[in-house]
């Protein structure tokens, strides 16, 4: 009787599907990526951590307590996710799950953002998605699986200071939905998951963005919570295990979806208000790039490319 009751307690778990199963995360070095990697292999699952930083996706591989895979990669670059691809199914398996998971952010006015480097956002948060389906779409329509691309809550309403970001993961829901229409008749469900204030080093660099701030400020107590990489990473793994075609971390933010007509208005009511009292310091200052995993992607880029340091 109790190992029978055990049974039906196991068969109902949301994480019971992904037993076996390959996941896959870009962007798993750190942060939300981090998380999801051990949380998805606490659930049983093979996990490829793809990332820039090699050394701190091999300590986060350490600490899984399943079968592992990492992969230094450029989402930005198609035949480094292709070789990837194909490691990943020989070492693991086809992907069931694949989080487009990779992303990073710049703070300051556009005007004082180097072409390069507002494009590089661009290229990460949104080709790179891209790309990161092209690669694994072949193994999803295989294995009948499951795309998750991870957008945010700045898809629902534009930031001023933050403009390659909000547009890159606007797009990147955008790209998602029209995926989603293509690939249905594969088998392949196309997920967005839609994320607020997580307690990333991403959220860390934007303590000096006065529109940010009086946004967080200015929103209810509930929604000024920030949420904990672990505590996303359970909402995502949860939503997964369910094929949910969107996931919202918070859970609540699913109710803001029939209000975002609402939020451009109020964004630029706050953002008029805050400009005018800020228009020397944060507003003149060049942009910069936001976290450690920014860094890192950005240091990276500038190196391979021969661009000079910063400050010359």
């Amino acid at each position: 009787m109790g190992d029978s009751q055990q049974g039906r307690r196991s068969r109902r778990s949301p994480v019971g599907p992904l037993r076996g199963r390959v996941a896959v995360v870009t962007g798993a070095a750190r942060g939300v990526g981090e998380a999801l990697s051990r949380s998805l292999s606490h659930a049983g699952m093979r996990v490829a951590l793809i990332g820039r930083e090699r050394e701190t996706l091999l300590a986060t591989a350490a600490r899984l307590p399943g079968p592992s895979i990492c992969i230094e990669a450029d989402v930005t670059d198609r035949a480094a996710l292709a070789d990837a691809a194909r490691r990943v199914e020989a070492a693991l398996g086809p992907a069931s799950v694949v989080v487009a998971n990779a992303g990073i952010g710049v703070s300051g006015r556009f005007d004082r953002t180097t072409p390069a480097l507002w494009q590089r956002v661009i290229d990460v948060n949104l080709t790179g998605s891209a790309n990161t389906a092209r690669a694994f779409l072949p193994q999803l329509t295989q294995t009948r699986g499951y795309f998750l691309q991870i957008a945010s809550t700045a898809a629902f309403g534009a930031a001023p200071m933050m403009s390659a970001y909000c547009a890159s993961k606007a797009g990147a829901e955008s790209f998602a939905l029209a995926l989603r229409g293509e690939v249905k008749a594969d088998g392949v469900q196309i997920a967005i998951a839609y994320l607020h204030w997580t307690g990333t080093d991403m959220l860390t660099g934007i303590d000096g963005n006065p529109v940010l701030e009086a946004l967080r400020r200015n929103q209810p107590r509930l929604a000024r919570r920030v949420h904990t990489p672990d505590q996303v990473a359970s909402w995502l793994t949860q939503g997964i295990a369910l094929r949910a075609p969107h996931i919202y971390a918070p859970p609540w933010l699913r109710w803001c979806q029939p209000l975002r007509p609402l939020f451009p208005a109020l964004v630029s009511r706050i953002a008029r208000r805050e400009l005018k009292d800020h228009l020397g310091g944060a507003l003149s200052s060049p942009a910069e790039v936001l976290g450690s995993g920014g860094h890192a992607d950005w240091d990276s880029f500038r190196a391979l490319r021969g661009f000079p340091p910063p400050d010359q």
